[in-house]
């Protein structure tokens, strides 16, 4: 059996436990690494290439955070990872782990081990 595939989660550094993905991510089998969008690049800089970007949206508008984001996603784009937008907190996610394995399975499941 291979390595965890690992995730990278990017938000606006709000760490509320009712907004963390990390512990819904490893119950689905996932190592993820929680980073606010200021230091994105520094963590994707020394963390192996992560099998996807969970770039969660801010509780506020934020022209600041959309323009870092937009930025992001293009590189990340550039790279190959795929980004997976999480809505705002305050959205009900309807079926709540089923929802994100769903959403990330479909990225992830045919990503090799690296």
């Amino acid at each position: 059996m291979g390595a965890l595939q690992q995730v990278l989660v990017v938000d606006d550094g709000v760490r509320a436990v009712d907004r963390s993905l990390s512990g819904e991510l490893a119950s689905l089998g996932y190592a993820s690494v929680t980073a606010s969008m200021e230091a994105a690049d520094d963590v994707l800089a020394v963390i192996a290439r992560p099998a996807a970007v969970l770039l969660q949206a801010p509780t506020r508008r934020d022209p600041t955070y959309a323009r870092r984001a937009a930025k992001l996603r293009s590189h990340l784009r550039e790279r190959g990872i795929p980004v997976i937008l999480i809505g705002d907190s305050a959205e009900p996610r309807a079926g709540g782990p089923v929802d994100l394995a769903t959403r990330l399975g479909a990225y992830v499941a045919a990503q090799p081990d690296l």
